[in-house]
C-alpha cells in the first residue's frame, strides 16, 4: 500500500506551489478498496485511542484547514468516527470574543489544547491568524508576519511537553468548491451550511492560496508537519487523514498501565 504520510508531507525548508497539487490525485487506491481499509484503520484507531487514553502520559493533537467547503466537518465525522468521544475533544474556531480579543491570540488556542490522554481535533486553528488576519487584512504586514516564528514556538513546546502535533490543509479545487457551495444553496438540509461570506472569501482564492502556500512553506516541521490531503474525492480525503493519524498512534505506542490483579482473590470477592 502506498505510504501516504510520505506521498503528502510537506518537507520542512521546502517551497511548495498549490496549484502544481492534484485535489483528485487518488494515490493509487479505488473506492472500494478504501471501504475496507478504513473500516480496518478505524478499529485500530479505537484500540489505541483506548491505550492513550490509559496511559495519561501524552495527547495527540490534530489541525484541520482548509478553503470553504473542503470537508472538514465531513473529515471529523468518517474519519475519527471510531474514537470515544470521552476521550476526545474537537473545537472550532470561530471569530475570537471580546474576551478572547483581550490576550494574545495564542491564549484561546493554548486553552483549547487536549489534555494528557486526549486526542483532540481543531476544526480551523491558530493558523486562521495568518491567513483570514493576512487576507481580510485585520493586522499589518508587520504583525502576522512575525506570528509564523510565534506558532513554530507554540507547536514546539506542544510536542515537548507530549503533544504530538499533526496538521492537514484539505486540498479543494475551486471548481469543486463551487459545486459544493452550489448543494448548499439548492438543497435544503444544507442550508444550515449557508453562508454568504463563503463567497466573499471565493472571490479572494488567489489571495488565500498565497497565503496558505507561505503557511505551509513557514510553518512544516519534523515536529509538527504539514499534509496536504487531495480533497475533491471525499473517499480519499477522509482515509489519507486517518491512515496517516493511525500511523502517528502507532508511532507513539501508548502503553497499557501494569496493574497487578490476583484472578482468585478478585473472583472470591464477587461471591
Amino acid at each position: 500500500m502506498p505510504d501516504l504520510a510520505d506521498r503528502f508531507r510537506v518537507a520542512p525548508g521546502s517551497s511548495i506551489r498549490l496549484a502544481d497539487l492534484d485535489t483528485r490525485d487518488d494515490a493509487g487506491l479505488t473506492k472500494d478498496q478504501v471501504r475496507d481499509l478504513l473500516d480496518d484503520v478505524q478499529k485500530k484507531m479505537f484500540v489505541l485511542q483506548r491505550r492513550l487514553h490509559a496511559e495519561g502520559r501524552r495527547a495527540l493533537l490534530v489541525v484541520l484547514q482548509g478553503m470553504d467547503a473542503a470537508g472538514k466537518d465531513g473529515t471529523i465525522r468518517v474519519a475519527f468516527s471510531s474514537l470515544n468521544a470521552q476521550g476526545t475533544r474537537v473545537v472550532s474556531f470561530k471569530a475570537p470574543t471580546s474576551n478572547e480579543l483581550d490576550h494574545d491570540y495564542l491564549w484561546r488556542v493554548h486553552n483549547a489544547c487536549p489534555r494528557r490522554g486526549e486526542v483532540g481535533i481543531f476544526n480551523r486553528s491558530h493558523y486562521e491568524d495568518v491567513l483570514v488576519v493576512r487576507v481580510e487584512d485585520l493586522a499589518s504586514k508587520e504583525t502576522w508576519r512575525r506570528r509564523y516564528d510565534h506558532i513554530n514556538a507554540f507547536e514546539r513546546l506542544l510536542h515537548d511537553e507530549g503533544t504530538v502535533v499533526l496538521k492537514f490543509f484539505l486540498h479543494l479545487s475551486k471548481d469543486e468548491q463551487r459545486e459544493r457551495l452550489l448543494e448548499r444553496i439548492h438543497d435544503p438540509e444544507r442550508h444550515f451550511k449557508f453562508n454568504p461570506g463563503d463567497f466573499d472569501s471565493r472571490r479572494k482564492w488567489d489571495q488565500y492560496v498565497e497565503a496558505y502556500q507561505d503557511a505551509l512553506e513557514r510553518c512544516s516541521t519534523d515536529h509538527a508537519p504539514w499534509y496536504v490531503i487531495p480533497a475533491d474525492r471525499n473517499w480519499l480525503r477522509n482515509y489519507a487523514v486517518a491512515r496517516i493519524t493511525l500511523d502517528a498512534l502507532e508511532r507513539m505506542d501508548p502503553q497499557l498501565p501494569t496493574v497487578k490483579v490476583n484472578v482468585a482473590e478478585a473472583e472470591a470477592m464477587l461471591d
